[in-house]
């Protein structure tokens, strides 16, 4: 019976500090590999530049179809702009314009 209660006597004194480094070990997994941790965080942060690059890019892109609009505007008529739409859209052309027509692709 003497083992069994200095069992006891030095389980009181380790059973604290065990279950201490059992929570520090768990909030610390947590931290890194949590819904909300360094992991996924990171991954968050990458998504965001990748998304803050396609942002910066629809802008240049809606700038420049901005810019075309506004070339033709009525107030401000561009009549190289309105040439190109008008040949572009009517399908004409000059005289000595080569022109390269283009059939569909075998794959």
């Amino acid at each position: 019976m003497g083992l069994l209660q200095e069992i006891r006597a030095r389980a009181r004194h380790v059973v604290g500090p065990v279950l201490g480094v059992c929570a520090v070990g768990y909030f610390a997994y947590h931290v890194v590999h949590g819904d909300r941790g360094l992991i996924a965080w990171w991954n968050i942060k990458q998504r965001v530049d990748a998304a803050k690059s396609v942002l910066a890019q629809t802008r240049a892109e809606r700038e420049t179809l901005e810019n075309r609009v506004h070339l033709m505007n009525p107030g401000s008529l561009d009549p190289d702009m309105l040439e190109e739409r008008a040949r572009l859209m009517l399908n004409y052309g000059y005289s000595n314009d080569i022109v390269i027509l283009e059939g569909k692709r075998r794959k």
